[in-house]
């Protein structure tokens, strides 16, 4: 079952921040993940929300998305991510296709 990874982000630091995503569609390529929306101004309609940026990017399963997640090239320029910004980062599962068998 398809997977998303669903990032906010409060930049703080744009020089740190960007080194980060200067490299990441380096790593990316290696794994099967693929970005789905990369946002820098969002429009908020309904609460309220001070972010900067939003990023979903999907996976085929969970597996595929902790194998770049915890991949050891993700991890080394993850620092950059974290050094320059603070993020809430949470994975999701889709709607299975018709046929699929619903994970628990």
């Amino acid at each position: 079952m398809s997977v998303y990874a669903i990032a906010q982000l409060w930049i703080h630091d744009p020089a740190t921040y960007g080194r980060y995503v200067d490299r990441f569609m380096g790593v990316m390529k290696n794994y099967k993940g693929r970005v789905l929306v990369a946002d820098e101004s969002p429009v908020v309609l309904e609460g309220a929300w001070d972010g900067n940026k939003i990023v979903v990017i999907s996976f085929p399963d969970e597996a595929a998305f902790r194998a770049w997640a915890e991949s050891p090239e993700y991890l080394e320029i993850a620092k950059d991510r974290k050094a320059g910004a603070k993020s809430v980062i949470v994975l999701v599962k889709g709607i299975p296709a018709r046929g699929e068998a619903v994970e628990k």
